[in-house]
């Protein structure tokens, strides 16, 4: 089992640099350059540039879900990814160059940076989403901290072309990628064999001709399976709940992003550096990250005889702990938010940077909720791509509501009621957001679902390994433990019930169980006591 797998495992350095590649040409993206303009003063319509790329990401977003399995993988190829790498490349350079038109630069910046960079997300959604939770988690706060030290760093030099390097991280995000696709096949080659005899015969026969193709409509098969057998081996309690959790997740999202959004509009006026405050938000959600990791690396010492998920995901309920990792670091971002609230209006007259530390904060929702959209992927059997399509549809759609009203209480209020208007509007919809919508409280049963998941599967795992069943036996062996009956197992692998049945007795052999009561309490103590004991 993956937790089992990977409980001592360290966080891949290839993942980490990428991933902070990713994040930090995003950061450099959204956050430094200029506060550009549609329009003139007083009616020009602020941070235009951030409004059309994020719209543009919810766009790209858009297809990705709508798309066949298919057609997503053929969207995520890695000759697209490189292309979009490139089209990343050259649309965020050409408008910092002489000579070019502002309102025309805008809009195809929007164009040719929005799109990839909602793709290359999704990208990364997938790349994360196939590793160990335990090892995925710390991944996103380590690639986040480094992508914001590297445009502290290179926003400090004193040179015009520093901004420039920033603009080359895709090339090696996707460089990235790529080894960490091709680790993954290394990985899987010793399982081929197995694989390929569960597989249907026209399943593994491709031609000379069709290897590309192939490989695609095995991914995608591979996407619907996962997502099949999660549905399946769910109760409908849990599937309510999680349905009703993640729909709660959205809602808190959007509120979230539309509190970030009212503050980057703002943040700068026309002409201004879009972000003023950059260094000291930069430094800030560093910290913040380092306190992040801090925690998780807590929760794996204390309860580190779960496995590495199960630490990260939830406290263990035996040592009488209701909390866990990622509650406290949930509750240190909307912290960090609303004390940023508090002191824009506050201490601003004395030089403390609130707006820094309204985006530093937003910053570090931001990086929860990834890990958030990778443990609903792992919960749901979801492609983590289209977890990270929805997931980053919602947070974006609220920035681009918050950026848009923000606009419209600057063209309607007097000079010197703006401040405190957006100011009391972000915060409220923050506190709004973290008291009524996504609460601690769901954040927690989130963990517990994903906790009981977790355990389920180590069972799982631990019995097949222990009493040497086969592949096919440890596929069936879940569904077995839910109770499911064998026309209901037969119908799902596509095979007659006379066959699951000697399966069955098989593995009531093995396991030295004389029916399917004793097998469910077999894996009832495996998931108490996972050593045996």
């Amino acid at each position: 089992m993956r937790s089992l797998m990977h409980a001592g495992a360290r966080p891949s350095l290839r993942a980490v640099l990428g991933f902070a590649c990713n994040q930090g040409f995003v950061f450099s993206l959204f956050y430094m350059g200029t506060n550009r303009a549609l329009g003139t003063v007083p009616v020009a319509f602020e941070r235009a540039d951030l409004f059309g790329t994020l719209l543009f990401m919810i766009a790209a977003f858009a297809l990705f879900r709508i798309a066949s399995p298919k057609a997503r993988s053929a969207l995520l190829a890695p000759p697209l990814l490189w292309c979009y790498a490139a089209l990343l490349v050259v649309a965020s350079i050409v408008p910092i160059l002489p000579g070019t038109m502002e309102a025309a630069d805008i809009v195809l910046e929007s164009v040719f940076v929005g799109l990839p960079s909602g793709l290359m997300l999704a990208a990364w959604g997938r790349a994360l989403g196939g590793r160990a939770v335990s090892r995925s988690v710390p991944e996103v706060f380590l690639g986040s901290a480094l992508g914001a030290t590297a445009c502290f760093v290179f926003a400090a030099i004193p040179l015009d072309v520093a901004p420039l390097v920033l603009k080359l991280l895709p090339l090696g995000s996707v460089w990235a990628l790529y080894l960490l696709a091709r680790g993954e096949k290394g990985q899987d080659v010793g399982r081929c064999g197995e694989e390929r005899a569960s597989l249907p015969a026209s399943a593994v026969r491709p031609t000379a001709g069709n290897s590309a193709a192939s490989r695609e409509a095995s991914s995608a098969a591979t996407e619907s399976r996962s997502l099949s057998l999660r549905i399946l081996l769910a109760t409908p309690a849990e599937r309510k709940e999680t349905a009703r959790l993640s729909m709660k997740m959205a809602a808190g999202t959007v509120l979230f992003g539309l509190a970030a959004g009212f503050m980057e509009t703002y943040g700068s006026d026309p002409g201004m550096a879009s972000t003023p405050t950059l260094p000291a938000t930069l430094l800030l959600f560093v910290i913040f990250c380092v306190a992040a990791l801090q925690l998780l690396a807590a929760a794996r010492r204390s309860v580190g005889s779960l496995g590495g998920d199960a630490a990260v995901l939830a406290a263990d309920p035996a040592s009488g702990e209701q909390e866990g990792p990622l509650d406290d670091v949930y509750r240190l971002a909307v912290l960090v938010m609303m004390a940023g609230f508090l002191f824009v209006p506050v201490l601003g007259e004395f030089g403390v940077p609130g707006e820094a530390i309204v985006l530093a904060g937003y910053l570090g929702l931001s990086a929860v909720f990834v890990s958030l959209f990778l443990v609903m992927a792992y919960i749901t059997g979801q492609d983590a791509a289209q977890s990270f399509a929805h997931g980053f549809t919602a947070l974006f759609a609220g920035e681009v509501a918050g950026v848009a009203l923000g606009n419209v209480i600057d063209a309607f209020s007097g000079f010197g009621e703006t401040p405190y208007v957006v100011v009391a509007c972000a915060g409220l919809a923050a506190l709004f957001a973290y008291l009524f919508l996504f609460t601690e409280r769901d954040f927690r049963a989130l963990s517990v679902i994903a906790r009981d998941a977790d355990r389920f599967d180590d069972a799982c795992a631990l019995i097949a390994s222990r009493f040497g069943l086969s592949n096919r036996e440890a596929e069936i062996l879940p569904f077995a433990l839910k109770g499911r009956t064998g026309e209901r197992i037969a119908s799902e692998f596509f095979i007659s019930k006379s066959t699951v049945d000697t399966h069955l007795r098989r593995m009531y052999a093995k396991c030295g169980v004389h029916g399917r009561q004793e097998l469910i309490d077999l894996g009832e103590r495996t998931e108490r006591q996972p050593d045996g004991r």
